[in-house]
């Protein structure tokens, strides 16, 4: 999603010099992958965490926390995470949901 294609909701906060923003909605939490560049225009991305908390006067707040990835650690990066990806999924496979199923057995009453 380009910059320019994002809607009203949640810009206030963002800033215009981004040239490209995905966010990724995951349940509590948003991550933002924004594209930006230096005055000299090379490119690189920051990702943001942000997690909505409730204020003890009932106002919303959000965490955030931010990393910057520069183009030169772009492939590190990328391995790194991959790898990380695929050991924890090896060591702990995601369990399957079934929509609109549930986990009971039909039970014959007239068996009974």
């Amino acid at each position: 999603m380009y910059f320019d294609d994002i809607d009203n909701r949640g810009t206030a906060e963002r800033n215009s010099d981004d040239i490209f923003s995905k966010p990724i909605r995951a349940g509590k939490r948003t991550y933002f992958f924004d594209v930006k560049a230096t005055k000299g225009n090379d490119y690189y991305i920051t990702i943001t965490e942000s997690k909505r908390r409730q204020e003890f006067d009932g106002k919303a707040a959000y965490d955030k926390h931010k990393i910057f990835l520069y183009k030169e650690d772009f492939d590190k990066f990328a391995q790194g995470l991959e790898e990380t990806i695929e050991y924890i999924r090896k060591i702990s496979p995601v369990q399957e949901e079934y929509e609109g199923k549930n986990n009971f057995t039909d039970v014959n009453f007239d068996e009974l």
